[in-house]
């Protein structure tokens, strides 16, 4: 069992999927971590948790003051944890759960934006297939939020991957501008270029 680390929930329990699932959740440690550097951003922000797994990010944002939270998820098991959080936490107002492949694009995310852009986007892609090989889809998945035009222009987008996967020099339209590492695991932030 997982819990909100802090905000307005916290200490409240987050549900989780059966461990035999490939699915690794962001650790309570590497979450707490993001949610320090990310605390000016966050509150009022609308928030773009994509991979989103559990929805642990997103609901942890929320907890933290974000306005609103747009959750996408491919795996049905996922969805149903994550339905499931939103209603137990209360946050039926402020979240959305889509069930999508984020590699399909992502523009038609705007709509849930209210057209308003997101400040706040976290990926967490998965890092391998069920047959245990490497997955690189975190430049893919910027490339499409570039190509979107969907964040802000002083948005904030932060990519977990595993340390071997590269994501610098980033794609057009974007900026590196931190790298954070965790074990096997990193965490980078980008923002859009100014225009």
């Amino acid at each position: 069992m997982m819990r909100i680390i802090a905000g307005t929930h916290r200490g409240r329990n987050i549900y989780t999927i059966p461990k035999d699932k490939f699915v690794k959740p962001i650790s309570g440690r590497i979450r707490q971590s993001l949610f320090d550097m990310l605390r000016p951003y966050i509150t009022g922000a609308v928030f773009l948790d994509l991979y989103a797994g559990t929805g642990a990010v997103g609901l942890e944002a929320l907890s933290r003051g974000a306005s609103k939270a747009v959750f996408v998820e491919k795996d049905g098991q996922c969805m149903k944890v994550i339905e499931k959080n939103i209603a137990s936490l209360g946050f039926g107002e402020k979240a959305k759960a889509l069930k999508a492949d984020v590699l399909s694009g992502l523009k038609w995310l705007e709509h849930y934006s209210d057209y308003k852009g997101y400040d706040v986007v976290f990926m967490g892609p998965p890092y391998r297939t069920d047959e245990n090989l490497p997955l690189f889809y975190s430049v893919e998945t910027l490339t499409l939020l570039a190509e979107a035009n969907i964040v802000n222009p002083g948005a904030t987008i932060v990519v977990q991957h595993h340390r071997k996967e590269p994501v610098t020099p980033a794609p057009a339209g974007l900026e590196h501008v931190r790298k954070e590492k965790y074990g096997d695991t990193d965490v980078d932030f980008f923002r859009p270029v100014k225009r």
